[in-house]
């Protein structure tokens, strides 16, 4: 109705259009997104592949050539999954360390030994709703050191963390620590079996969602 206002009016009869034209909806977006998730799953495979072997870091602390090779394979992630927003609700899980740089975890997952033990996994414990992180190194079958932390998600990808204290617990007892410090992570690539992570020192962390859900 409000087109026929605004076109001009005729005593004669307008020709219809024979056979107007459908219109046609192009598919580009669609093979776009399909395009970068087949791009993400490739990357996300050449980065496993790249960190299977590494001891969760510690053989990568020895070979500088690996350890470019995988930060390389870390940002070509961190491309793909730019505009993705990994601060919600899918980053609140119990995950477990895969791979990573952060020389203070890697110290004691490879002297544990040293205390007549040897570190089980190595956890990053999040619940966004709640506003809580825990840092979990385990020592089975008792042991676990644990660092709490409260949250702020900063953006679409970074959180900003402050430690709030820390405890050293074996089968009878516990040791308070103080806590230590603030900071902040941005994790620049989630889907549902993988995180990858970028922090305020230049550290890297690769985790993948443990098969359970750790409690204090």
């Amino acid at each position: 109705m409000a087109a026929s206002l605004l076109l001009p009016t005729s005593s004669k009869p307008q020709n219809p259009v024979p056979n107007p034209p459908k219109p046609r909806y192009s598919p580009t977006a669609k093979i776009t997104c399909s395009s970068l998730t087949a791009q993400s799953q490739s990357a996300k495979r050449h980065l496993l592949s790249l960190i299977s072997d590494q001891e969760r870091g510690l053989s990568t602390q020895k070979d500088p050539a690996k350890r470019a090779s995988i930060i390389e394979a870390i940002d070509a992630l961190a491309v793909l999954g730019r505009d993705t927003v990994t601060t919600g609700d899918s980053l609140s899980a119990t995950w477990r360390l895969l791979w990573t740089t952060e020389k203070e975890q890697l110290f004691i997952v490879e002297n544990a030994r040293l205390f007549g033990t040897q570190a089980g996994d190595v956890l990053q414990v999040i619940d966004v709703e709640n506003r809580t992180l825990n840092n979990v190194i385990t020592f089975p079958p008792d042991g676990v050191f644990f660092v709490r932390s409260g949250i702020e998600i900063a953006s679409a990808q970074r959180v900003n963390f402050r430690f709030t204290s820390a405890i050293l617990r074996g089968k009878n007892w516990e040791i308070p620590l103080p806590p230590f410090g603030r900071g902040w992570f941005e994790s620049v690539y989630l889907d549902d079996e993988i995180r990858v992570v970028k922090d305020i020192r230049g550290d890297y962390l690769v985790v993948d969602r443990a098969p359970y859900s750790w409690k204090e």
